[in-house]
């Protein structure tokens, strides 16, 4: 089929004249620390070989997936990324560590976009030498991320002021999940705190881009400032951009107040048309604030 991973997309039908996008990971659910800690950088140590740095490991990928402007990036961006800043660091040189190049994985996600396991497993088959040899080790990795997941990650409520929030938008808006995150992982997170039942359509990486699920679903298909993207990364806020909708930041380590402060005034604003401009340029201020570009080792 012509969409196939992203049929779900495509049929989506606008039924109301506001749109709201919702990020998932670190913005709806408290579950970015526990699944970098706990299950990404982890596996990193063990299907690399890297235990010999898994301090700089921890370091680096909580910087890049947490703390920093790249934060909420996609796994196997993140992962290039993370190896990158480690070849840099001086203790890492000094030990003689060999932190993997991964040309063959660099080289696919800059021209995928699916950037799920599925599309990684169809460039696995059509692979082969060390090409194959890479990204199987690769998918090793992100399958067992998503098993630690499953194991660990569950249990995490929503942050207060979540479902207040899509309680409020329902009869006014429409409302779908906007995640880098896997299928599975967010709909059996949306089932178990009974959330799924607020949202048109969830849409995780294998859909594609978020900038691909707003422009699928909202671009061009509502009235100007009627569709606003919620989240609490830099790559939500250029999604929201790329297609022209407002945002509203969840700011880390601030989730609470900005849940809070989304209910008593933001959403107002948003259905009153009030929201662009002042308002929500001195929100995104803020929010950029709190996400350095350069790294604390450096």
């Amino acid at each position: 089929m012509a969409h196939e991973p992203q049929q779900a997309l495509h049929n989506f039908q606008p039924q109301h004249e506001f749109f709201v996008g919702i990020d998932s990971d670190g913005c709806v659910f408290n579950s970015m620390e526990v699944k970098h800690n706990d299950c990404f950088s982890v596996n990193l140590v063990k299907h690399f070989g890297l235990a010999s740095i898994s301090r700089q490991v921890h370091q680096a990928w909580d910087f890049v997936n947490l703390y920093s402007t790249t934060r909420g990036t996609n796994r196997f961006k993140a992962i290039l990324l993370v190896c990158d800043f480690l070849r840099e660091m001086a203790l890492v040189q000094k030990m003689g560590v060999t932190v993997p190049e991964l040309p063959y994985l660099r080289e696919w996600a800059e021209t995928e976009t699916k950037l799920g396991n599925p599309a990684l497993q169809s460039a696995i088959e059509n692979a082969t030498g060390e090409r194959h040899d890479e990204l199987s080790q690769v998918m090793a990795w992100s399958l067992g991320v998503n098993e630690s997941v499953a194991e660990i990650v569950y249990n995490l409520p929503p942050f207060p002021g979540v479902r207040e929030t899509l309680q409020r938008l329902q009869g006014k808006a429409d409302v779908i999940v906007v995640s880098a995150t896997p299928d599975e992982a967010l709909k059996r997170e949306w089932a178990e705190h009974e959330l799924e039942r607020y949202v048109a359509l969830i849409a995780g990486q294998e859909m594609g881009t978020k900038t691909e699920h707003l422009t699928i679903t909202a671009k061009d298909r509502y009235p100007e400032n009627h569709v606003l993207m919620l989240g609490d990364s830099p790559g939500d806020l250029k999604a929201a951009r790329d297609v022209d909708a407002l945002f509203f930041p969840v700011n880390p380590g601030a989730e609470d107040a900005s849940w809070a402060h989304f209910l008593d005034e933001g959403i107002n604003r948003f259905f009153n048309e009030q929201y662009a401009g002042t308002y929500q340029d001195e929100l995104i201020q803020t929010f950029q604030e709190l996400l350095p570009e350069t790294p604390p080792w450096h």
